[in-house]
């Protein structure tokens, strides 16, 4: 058979050396103290090997956990007879959708719990992936840089377009900037050692280019979200869109859904009177881009528009029964995106400006190639 390009390397020494970098990470993100008190948030269709290995890290540090496991990660809000046992938590691992808006849990976070959200490892095999033993120091660069590229002391616009005639636009106030990258992640701190540190694990997902954060997560503020997406995929569609459908967003809703074909007419139903809630996007170079499932890509420069959607969608229920998000949520993606904070390039044609930052390449360096490490971007 003709051969252009190397095999993976597959020896075994290859193999543990590897698998002992991805350890690093994994032991480092779990920040456990010998005084803390763990619980886990998972669900019946983890690998149970997942909760082991947490519970392993605790009991190597002296910390005791307890495990409350739900039918599936759609936990819309925390169950009543589950707060008194979170509440008593110092550090919580988390597979539940609600770990991250429900207010409860974002009061637990302000009294100082921190949390680690594993929505990217559900199967143990997961430490054996690039973007498990992408070095996340690394990580954290990436995102501190990007972060420098919001304008400060002013107000400015994220504006975000690409070759299908996307033009949306969020307004930004100097609050707005100041309270949304005051964040644990938005600081480049990839690991729960803080106090109401939230991170994720394997560190691949987000921070969000705009959220709700940005308003102290308040629902009662109308920010100024107005344009048009035309979004490449989304999930729940085996392959990327092969029709251009415009998702119309006015004064923080979507309004509108311009097309008239099948792709169309589902996505209008869903869609209309949705809110978009998160705007994430990729920072490790190691992430599969093309790998939108369950919420991404979460390649450098893909982006992923998180909607709340107005009410539940009969179509992700029929695609996706036991999606790790409920059927009230949809992301939609775009990999050729470019966006711009005021006048400064965050990313190009869907390429992040913060990889090619001296500080990023110069501590890539300490690593291995800069080219690789940041640039070879792995399809799946």
């Amino acid at each position: 058979m003709p051969q252009g390009l190397p095999q993976p390397n597959t020896l075994p020494h290859v193999l543990t050396g590897q698998y002992f970098e991805a350890l690093e990470n994994f032991n480092r993100v779990f920040a456990l103290r010998p005084d803390d008190r763990l619980v886990i948030l998972a669900d019946r269709l983890i690998d149970p090997r997942v909760i082991s290995a947490i519970q392993g890290v605790a009991r190597a540090r002296g910390v005791k956990s307890w495990v409350v496991q739900a039918e599936s990660t759609q936990q819309l809000e925390v169950p009543q007879m589950v707060k008194p046992i979170l509440e008593q938590a110092t550090f919580v691992v988390s597979s539940w959708f609600c770990s991250i808006l429900d207010p409860f849990c974002i009061e637990l976070r302000k009294r100082g719990q921190r949390w680690v959200k594993i929505t990217y490892f559900r199967n143990l095999d997961d430490l054996t992936t690039p973007q498990a033993r992408f070095p996340i120091d690394i990580v954290g660069e990436i995102i501190r840089r990007t972060a420098a590229r919001y304008p400060t002391g002013q107000d400015f616009t994220l504006r975000f377009t690409d070759p299908r005639g996307t033009d949306l636009r969020i307004g930004f106030t100097a609050k707005m900037r100041e309270l949304q990258l005051r964040s644990n992640r938005w600081r480049g701190k990839m690991c729960a050692d803080e106090p109401g540190a939230y991170v994720h694990y394997l560190p691949t997902h987000g921070p969000n280019l705009y959220d709700r954060t940005s308003v102290d997560n308040d629902p009662a503020p109308i920010v100024p979200i107005n344009g048009i997406l035309y979004p490449e995929w989304g999930v729940g569609w085996a392959e990327p869109f092969d029709e251009r459908v415009g998702v119309v967003f006015k004064d923080d809703r979507i309004t509108e859904v311009i097309g008239e074909t099948e792709l169309a007419a589902i996505l209008r139903d869903m869609l209309v009177g949705g809110q978009l809630i998160e705007l994430g996007c990729g920072f490790n170079p190691k992430a599969p881009r093309r790998g939108i499932y369950p919420a991404g890509s979460n390649s450098p420069g893909a982006l992923h528009y998180g909607i709340d959607l107005a009410k539940p969608c009969d179509f992700i229920r029929r695609v996706m029964p036991e999606w790790e998000e409920p059927p009230v949520h949809m992301d939609l993606i775009s990999f050729d995106t470019t966006v711009m904070a005021g006048d400064t390039p965050v990313i190009t044609d869907g390429f992040l400006e913060a990889l090619r930052d001296p500080l990023v390449v110069e501590m890539a360096a300490r690593y291995g190639d800069p080219v690789d490490l940041l640039e070879a971007w792995p399809d799946a």
